[in-house]
């Protein structure tokens, strides 16, 4: 019987059975390099409200040393790949039975349920602990939200216009960071939005952040769709063009970097000694993320990716269940690990006022709160072992009860 699929569509690629004849498994690669970076980026949360350095930035090679550099710098490897493996998840869905026009409304519902979301209980119970909406921010998940609204659209197309879509959105976002919102009148905002960031007055002392700017983040879920169509492969194969496409965007990176010739909106330069001048070629603009920065994180954790494919060793084991449920793990490390801070804040120092308002950990603080590294790393350690019994359950839950809704958190 002929295909009835269109040419270039995900089911249309799938050639070779699986063991069970017609669905494929999960991989555990994918969700392994997920919950490894769902881990980290709680390290970057727990720093947010427990380290004594929060009066700059920690990527200011003026005023930052290098423990707490390279504390902040491992964690821009989690947006990239979050985002990334999301839309190869959307493309992997298609492997297991998902039609097309499911898969596109469960992007669209999906996306404006972390919108919401974002705007709600991580707002609320996470970062702000108060209910006073004259400051929001649109952080990774409202971008997260976004992005697979616009790839809800985007499947529609043939798989190599999906992918050429994310990949000139990545390759070309950076000529246009001259561009000014003001350029763009009364619509500024929207600029903001897809592109520059930054606070945007909305009227009568209310104002919202366009933490996460749209662009590229939407061409980097679209490449992740068309990036799922190589793990269709045979394992060793696959293996190897994961690691060649890895190597090769590092090499790319190194390139343009290295001669500053097109991919970042701030140049390195040299700096007080050798380390720093390397940490100057390393501090990549994020916010919007610069092709450079892409490259930098999205070719390591490729190559990492090629080796998580050999199999999951046993120590690893554990971190398979937050691959597993992130956007369970995401809503709920926040408010522990602001919780915590409270709770710290109020032995200390009798009160947590501070913890509780709109301008930041850092605003109104005792001079004396926060605490240096190893206490930063033994906080995050806690938080990320306390939930491994909590997500461990959902994890089952999700494989036992396969729910529609389920698949919303």
């Amino acid at each position: 019987m002929p295909s009835t699929q269109p040419a270039g569509s995900p089911a249309s690629l799938i050639s070779t059975p699986t063991h069970s004849g017609s669905v494929r498994p999960r991989l555990d690669s994918v969700d392994l390099l997920r919950g490894l970076v769902m881990v980290i980026m709680a390290l970057d949360h727990t720093r947010d409200f427990f380290s004594k350095d929060l009066s700059f930035d920690p990527t200011d090679l003026s005023r930052t040393y290098p423990a707490l550099f390279l504390t902040r710098w491992i964690t821009h490897y989690c947006a990239p790949v979050f985002m990334f493996l999301a839309g190869t998840g959307a493309f992997l869905s298609t492997t297991r039975g998902k039609t097309q026009k499911g898969l596109s409304w469960f992007l669209l519902t999906r996306g404006i349920w972390l919108v919401v979301l974002e705007l709600t209980w991580v707002r609320c119970f996470g970062w702000q602990f108060n209910f006073d909406y004259h400051f929001s921010v649109g952080a990774v998940i409202w971008a997260l939200g976004w992005s697979m609204i616009a790839l809800a659209g985007l499947v529609f197309f043939p798989l190599p216009i999906v992918t050429a879509f994310g990949v000139v959105m990545i390759v070309t976002h950076n000529f246009f960071d001259s561009i000014p919102p003001e350029r763009w009148g009364s619509w500024g905002w929207l600029w903001q939005i897809l592109h520059t960031g930054g606070p945007i007055d909305l009227g009568d002392g209310v104002r919202f952040i366009a933490a996460y700017p749209l662009i590229p983040w939407i061409g980097v879920m679209a490449a992740g769709y068309g990036f799922g169509s190589l793990l269709l492969r045979e394992s060793a194969e696959r293996r190897r063009c994961l690691f060649l496409l890895g190597a090769g965007l590092t090499l790319l990176f190194v390139l343009l970097r290295g001669t500053n010739l097109y991919g970042d909106p701030a140049p390195w330069t040299s700096q007080k000694d050798a380390l720093f001048t390397f940490f100057s070629i390393l501090n990549c603009h994020k916010y919007p993320p610069s092709l450079s920065y892409l490259l930098m994180t999205l070719g390591p954790a490729l190559m990492v990716l090629s080796l998580l494919d050999r199999g999951t060793p046993r120590w690893l084991q554990p971190i398979l269940v937050f691959g597993r449920v992130p956007l369970f793990y995401y809503v709920l490390h926040l408010p522990l690990i602001h919780a915590l801070s409270v709770i710290v804040a109020y032995l200390r120092h009798g009160r947590a006022d501070w913890l509780f308002g709109n301008s930041g950990v850092s605003s109104g603080a005792p001079s004396d709160f926060g605490f240096g590294l190893p206490i930063v790393y033994l906080v995050w350690f806690g938080v990320v072992l306390s939930l491994y019994p909590v997500c461990h359950w959902f994890a089952e839950v999700k494989r036992r009860h396969p729910c529609a809704w389920l698949s919303y958190l």
